[in-house]
């Protein structure tokens, strides 16, 4: 019984568990299916509330019918609720059959066999969208160093990645949370772009009961403030328009600003230089209000740039840090560093209540806002806009000295968010 214990219940149920506490926030409402209850009737009852998280570890295997427990799952969540399943692979039967031969393991019990594509089937069929699935654990038996090596590491993969010894998968109700009457704060980071500031503020789409634009000026050394509060001043008198100067240093700190300033129901951030034409944002707002997604990223390696917008290093460099988020991630995104990015005012504030767990290290703050999505297990979605060039000034950004940035963050973002 102590090597059984060893070999399942002791390493395997408390890696299970230090995952799903990964994947799930705490202090919000929670249910946690049983197994053991589900093993001796079958099935599993909900209590008459609402939850955030609803966790189902190694129960449908035991379940007898999984399709009417997911959709009773459904009933029990909240409109922004997940419910997250693991469970084991199928793949590893024959495996874990041997071990219990070998006195390793206890008696087998039979189960459903359950493959990533009958959750996720299951899933449709209750009327549920995936947010992210996978899996994880290729050792299952504790060796110091060399299980969490291959758990943490090679498990994640390529081939190594489809032999986990459980699934998982987080799916969530595809209901709108408002209608398209919801109002958007649009935030314009500016430093050195005093030649676009009138353009945008005239340019800007009326979207949803209001559109306020924020302009946040980053210590410019041309005329940027002085332009803003001027275009304040005239266009203002048929806009809403707020500014302000930011204290610290970066977009990523005029982007958190802006942020706090703002009151519409959903945020939005456009970048001065309108590489990416301001009437595209009407784009990112349809897709938000029509629950696409939780987070609309905007991805400029779709349609063809003009001439000069994007060097060739930096096209390729971008191209590799899509790839490599799209892996650490678990969802795919093609372009981190676009400018244009919006969200629910609702699910920023929780990104902003969870910063501590990733820090406040991102210059930029897209990082922050994606590392942030994907921790709340936000759906993001890629958004394809059209690539300018320039209309006014240069570049704020130093290929070598921020792509350096840029790779200590992808390598950061995959020890606190893969490599688990």
């Amino acid at each position: 019984m102590k090597s059984s214990q060893s070999f399942w219940k002791r390493y395997y149920y408390r890696y299970v568990q230090s995952f799903i506490s990964f994947m799930t926030v705490p202090g919000v409402p929670t249910f946690t299916a049983n197994a053991d209850v589900a093993m001796k009737d079958h099935s599993v009852s909900f209590p008459d509330e609402k939850f955030e998280y609803i966790i189902a570890s190694d129960v449908l295997g035991r379940i007898d019918d999984v399709e009417n427990f997911i959709r009773q799952a459904k009933s029990a969540l909240s409109p922004s609720g997940r419910i997250l399943i693991t469970q084991y692979s199928a793949l590893w039967e024959p495996i874990l059959r041997l071990a219990t031969h070998m006195g390793l393991r206890n008696g087998a019990i039979e189960q459903n066999w359950l493959s990533m594509n009958d959750l996720k089937n299951f899933s449709y069929l209750a009327g549920l969208e995936v947010v992210k699935c996978g899996t994880k654990m290729v050792m299952p038996i504790y060796i110091p160093l060399i299980s969490y090596l291959l758990n943490s590491v090679v498990a994640n993969i390529w081939p190594f990645s489809h032999l986990g010894i459980f699934h998982y998968i987080m799916v969530k109700k595809p209901e709108l949370r408002t209608s398209s009457k919801a109002s958007i704060s649009i935030i314009v980071p500016a430093r050195n772009e005093a030649g676009t500031i009138e353009k945008i503020a005239r340019e800007l789409p009326e979207l949803g009961s209001y559109t306020e634009i924020i302009f946040i000026e980053g210590n410019s050394t041309d005329n940027t403030f002085k332009e803003i509060e001027r275009v304040t001043q005239t266009v203002g008198k048929t806009r809403k328009i707020k500014y302000a100067k930011q204290g610290g240093k970066g977009k990523g700190d005029a982007v958190r600003k802006g942020f706090d300033m703002a009151s519409g129901d959903i945020l939005a951030i456009y970048d001065a230089d309108m590489t990416v034409p301001a009437l595209e944002v009407g784009n990112f707002y349809k897709a938000i209000t029509e629950n696409k997604g939780d987070f609309i990223n905007g991805s400029r390696l779709v349609y063809p740039m003009q001439k000069e917008s994007m060097r060739v290093l930096n096209f390729f460099a971008n191209k590799f840090f899509g790839l490599a988020f799209s892996w650490i991630l678990g969802q795919p995104i093609k372009d981190t560093l676009c400018g244009t990015k919006v969200l629910w005012k609702d699910d920023y504030r929780k990104i902003k209540n969870g910063r501590s767990f990733f820090g406040d290290s991102d210059p930029f703050g897209d990082f922050d806002l994606i590392f942030g999505a994907a921790k709340l297990n936000l759906k993001i979605i890629d958004l394809p806009v059209h690539y300018k060039e320039r209309v006014y000034g240069a570049t704020n950004i130093s290929r070598w000295k921020h792509g350096w940035v840029l790779l200590k963050m992808t390598l950061f973002a995959a020890r606190k968010i893969k490599l688990i």
